[in-house]
């Protein structure tokens, strides 16, 4: 365990790779405490208590109604359905929720598998941003309610 996180965490985790991300999400809660329900928090395996990725919300509902998702794997435990996992249940939180119009997921061009994966759900490509972390993504876009 890290000192702030009630659950051990692999060094992918707490590495320099999502060291950013939980950095930016913790200045949104502090700044924004009703944002907490919606950001990113860690992908667990109950069966086999482990951590092995983040997931979330990248903030609540925007004023359109538009939600932006995002997931990553701890390279480890990569390829056991981890992702599919975590995207159903952040799809399936999205359509609950009466605010929430539009899911969105930011993918970078090289990542075919995170492609593969979110156009088995429906995501269409809506365009492209640059994200100075990331560089260039493609954005991806589906109804909240398309079940």
């Amino acid at each position: 365990m890290t000192a702030t996180s009630p659950v051990p965490l692999t060094a992918y985790l707490t590495g320099s790779d999502r060291r950013g991300l939980w950095q930016r999400r913790g200045r949104q809660v502090a700044a924004d405490p009703g944002s907490a329900a919606w950001v990113t928090g860690i992908i667990w395996d109950r069966r086999h208590l482990l951590a092995v990725g983040t997931a979330g919300y990248h903030g609540p509902p925007d004023t359109s109604g538009m939600v932006e998702i995002g997931y990553a794997v701890d390279p480890a435990h990569r390829r056991r359905g981890y992702a599919r996992a975590a995207l159903e249940s952040l799809l399936a939180r999205a359509a609950q929720e009466p605010q929430v119009r539009t899911v969105r997921v930011t993918i970078s061009p090289g990542n075919t598998a995170s492609y593969r994966l979110a156009s088995q759900y429906g995501f269409v490509k809506v365009g492209e941003q640059w994200d100075d972390e990331d560089g260039l993504e493609i954005i991806y876009e589906i109804p909240a309610d398309r079940r």
